[in-house]
């Protein structure tokens, strides 16, 4: 199983803020319709209280209704729309968000951006795209960097807290080099979790399992296509839920 062995690997690095541990498994809800998604988050219910919303939830129209929504429902949202522009457009987009009940947003770009982003946050915590998680080695070749993903993800967060953000959204394949070299001071968002045996079953190159990423150092972990394809959603969330109640329960 997936969370064997667990309790029994190097927790030296399984996250101490005081995060509700409900609150630690993310939902990407990426379906093409509102009334889709309010859909399943009635079917999830209570096994998933924080919601990722991306580009498809924002180009279905009703993007700020459905926060509102969603924040009716006591859950919590995470703006995951990537700002990349110049950065008096990403400043003014980031003032946006004030007084909309957002939790988290991603930023990605150079210095420049995400200075604009993190003075402007209000009540926003800004999270750093460092590297995205389709992205491999040969892709970063065909972009022109020159250095391997690992010090590509440490080199952009470093900068990144340095200038003002609040965490990183890194897959938890780098996660634990963060953590021993940044501390823990920072928020850690993990995307790309799949369960072992679906591994290189989609566009995700670069994946860890549940417990990987947290014992890597993540402190939220963001999971879509698992629990969204899944025969029964809600059955698959609340197992995720146990796997993350079961590493920190002591």
């Amino acid at each position: 199983m997936e969370n064997e062995g667990a309790e029994n690997r190097d927790r030296s690095r399984l996250s101490r803020k005081s995060i509700p541990v409900k609150d630690r498994l993310i939902f990407a809800l990426d379906v093409p319709t509102v009334e889709e998604a309010k859909c399943l988050v009635e079917t999830l219910g209570d096994s998933v209280m924080f919601y990722k919303l991306g580009l498809q939830m924002f180009m279905a129209g009703g993007y700020y209704e459905f926060m509102d929504w969603l924040r009716q429902r006591e859950k919590k949202v995470f703006v995951d729309l990537k700002f990349f522009d110049v950065p008096e457009t990403v400043k003014l987009a980031v003032l946006q968000l004030k007084n909309k009940g957002a939790t988290f947003a991603t930023v990605h770009g150079n210095d420049g951006i995400l200075k604009a982003a993190a003075d402007n946050k209000g009540d926003v915590k800004i999270l750093a795209v460092t590297v995205l998680t389709s992205l491999d080695r040969g892709d970063l070749d065909d972009l022109g960097f020159q250095c391997d993903v690992e010090a590509l993800v440490l080199s952009r967060a470093r900068r990144a807290l340095a200038l003002g953000c609040d965490g990183v959204i890194s897959s938890g394949l780098e996660a634990a080099r963060l953590r021993d070299e940044l501390g823990d001071r920072f928020l850690v968002v993990s995307p790309g979790i799949r369960p072992v045996e679906n591994r290189g079953a989609d566009d995700q190159k670069r994946t860890v399992d549940v417990a990987e990423a947290f014992l890597k150092g993540a402190d939220y972990i963001v999971v879509g296509r698992p629990i969204r394809n899944a025969p029964d959603p809600k059955a698959k969330a609340e197992e995720i839920q146990r796997k993350i109640e079961s590493l920190f329960q002591n």
